[in-house]
C-alpha cells in the first residue's frame, strides 16, 4: 500500500486546490490571497458590476502578477538571455595538434 501526501488549498470551506507539493500549494494560496485583495480594490470601483467578472478579472490579475507589476513599473522586465559565446580554442591544443 502506498502512502501519499496531499495538500489541501481550503477556502471558506471549500476545497480549491491538491497538491502534491507543500510549496506549490502555499504558492497557489498566496495566489488566492493576493485575488481577494484585488477583487476589493475592484469592487471599489463601478466599472465591474458582476460579481462574478470582478472574482475572474481579480484572479487573472493574480495569475498574471507578474505582467501586472511590469505594467505599474513596480518591476522590471528580465533582460533577453544572451547567447553565451564560445570558449576560444586552448592555445596549447592547437599547438599540439600541429
Amino acid at each position: 500500500m502506498a502512502v501519499i501526501i496531499k495538500y489541501v488549498v481550503e477556502r471558506n470551506g471549500e476545497e480549491k486546490m491538491t497538491f502534491t507539493s507543500k510549496a506549490e500549494a502555499d504558492a497557489y494560496d498566496k495566489m488566492l490571497d493576493m485575488a481577494d485583495a484585488l477583487f476589493a480594490v475592484i469592487e471599489k470601483s463601478d466599472l465591474v458590476e458582476d460579481e462574478g467578472k470582478r472574482e475572474e478579472l481579480a484572479m487573472f490579475l493574480a495569475e498574471n502578477r507578474d505582467d501586472v507589476l511590469e505594467a505599474l513599473g513596480a518591476k522590471r522586465k528580465p533582460a533577453p538571455k544572451k547567447k553565451a559565446a564560445k570558449p576560444a580554442a586552448d592555445a596549447d591544443a592547437v599547438e599540439d595538434a600541429a
